[in-house]
Parts: structure tokens; sequence; C-alpha cells
């Protein structure tokens, strides 16, 4: 069960709507959620029961995504965009595991996630661990806020994970091509992503519900659209490629359990 926290100090944060990040940590088993977004999760769940295998999923692609990065690729600058709610794993933890010198910023522009930076502000002494109070939408803010922490002359990785289903087409292409554009050789690109493969018929359902009744609709798209507007020459994919977000370099658990319709892929920045 979640727990109903005040929120007379935080007024931009409404208690009477389920809101994505809030319905995210509940199937994540985390307890900062509402009544509302309980019951939203479960009528999503009703529809569509693979939902809470899909937010476990993801979270468990972070965790390898952000070891390959820190452990193999020697990457030590972090740029987390569309953070959520702090749960079990926030990259901070994973990147600083491995290199406790890593700098990592989180950037998302959710009052509630702003609520609770302080969880996510943590750090190794080695290391710096910083939040940003911007819209993604905003490329070019998102860099300048960035820049304070991060040296944007140096290889950075930046993850974008279950955000950019909430963009339009122009959106992705926009925020990826400016971000990516103005980081150097040597730099990644870590994105989960909704999609219509995968999956049955019950995810028209399962769809329809969710943006009739959440201020933030899903976009799915297939892998060649993701492509498109994720890559676009600027990127390069590494193996195995655009797949299930849990078979992206897994472990034999998550290479035997069912295939999720959420896409991973890493690339990097020739």
């Amino acid at each position: 069960m979640g727990h109903d926290v005040a929120v007379a100090d935080n007024p931009a944060v409404d208690p009477t709507r389920p809101h994505n990040a809030r319905v995210w940590n509940y199937w994540l088993g985390g307890k900062d959620n509402y009544a509302v977004d309980r019951a939203f999760a479960d009528q999503m769940e009703q529809l569509l029961p693979i939902l809470p295998q899909l937010a476990r999923s993801d979270r468990a692609f972070l965790r390898r995504a952000v070891t390959h990065l820190a452990g193999e690729e020697g990457i030590r600058q972090f740029l987390d965009i569309g953070t959520g709610l702090p749960s079990k794993g926030n990259t901070h933890e994973v990147a600083q595991e491995i290199a406790p010198d890593a700098r990592i910023v989180y950037v998302d522009n959710d009052p509630l996630v702003l609520a609770h930076a302080r969880a996510l502000l943590t750090s190794t002494p080695e290391g710096i661990t910083q939040y940003a109070h911007v819209d993604a939408r905003e490329p070019e803010k998102v860099l300048a806020a960035v820049a304070e922490t991060l040296d944007l002359g140096r290889p950075v990785a930046v993850t974008m994970l279950s955000v950019l289903h909430f963009f339009s087409d122009d959106e992705v292409r926009h925020t990826v091509r400016t971000i990516m554009d103005a980081l150097p050789s040597g730099s990644f690109l870590a994105v989960a992503h909704a999609t219509w493969e995968y999956s049955g018929t019950e995810d028209a359902a399962a769809l329809e519900h969710w943006n009739a009744n959440s201020p933030t609709p899903i976009h799915l798209r297939d892998r060649s659209v993701l492509a498109e507007l994720m890559l676009d020459g600027c990127v390069e994919l590494l193996e195995p490629g655009i797949v299930s977000c849990h078979r992206w370099r897994a472990e034999d658990h998550w290479q035997r359990a069912p295939e999720v319709p959420q896409y991973g892929l890493v690339a990097r920045k020739p």
C-alpha cells in the first residue's frame, strides 16, 4: 500500500487525478502514490496484466545499461532526463557503485519529483549528484542547467527511460538531436520506450484508458520509427540493438521472462 502524503505545501501536485510517475512508483513497489494512483494502476493491470512486470523490466534495464556505461565504457558523467520519483537503484546509485567519482544530473519538470529531489541528491564523497528542474522539451535549457555540474566537452551518458513516449515526434526529434549534437564523440544515449510490438489486442484498450484518464498521453512507436526519430545518423546502436527492454544484455532469468511492450536501446555517438 502507498501512503497519502499531505500536499498542502505542494499546490502544483494534484492528488485527485492519477499521475504517471506515482502510478509507476506503485508498480515498482514504492510508497509515494495516492489512492487515485493505486486505483488507476489496478484498472490498467486488469486491461494489461504485464504492466507491473514492464515497470520492473524498465528498472532492470536501467541497472544493466548504467552498469555497462560506467564499467566497460568508462563513462563518468550521466544525464538522467525524465527522472521520475526516486526508487531503489537510481542512476547515481548504480553508477557510483562502480565509479565513486561519477557525476550525475537528474532532470525533470514534475513538481512532485522536485518535492522528492533530496532523495536523489545523495552522493559518494568523490562524486556529485544534482537535480535540475527543467522541461526536457526545452533541451537548450537542459544543457544550460547541467553545464554547471557536467563537463560537456567530455563524454556524457544520457538516459531517457520511459519519457520519450510522452513526446510528439517533433519533440522527440528536437530533444534528442539538440542534446546529442551538443555532446562530444564517445557520448551515449540510453532509451526505454513503449511499443506496439510484443503486445496483443488488449493493448489498444489499455492505451485508450490511459490516454483518457492521464494528463500525459502515450505515443506507442515501432522499431523503425524509433530508429528514425532517435538515431537519425547522430548515434550508432550497440548490440543487441532495439529489443524488448529486459532482453538487452540480460541475465538468464530476464531472458526467460515474457517479452514486454517496451523497447530498450543504448547507442554511442561516433
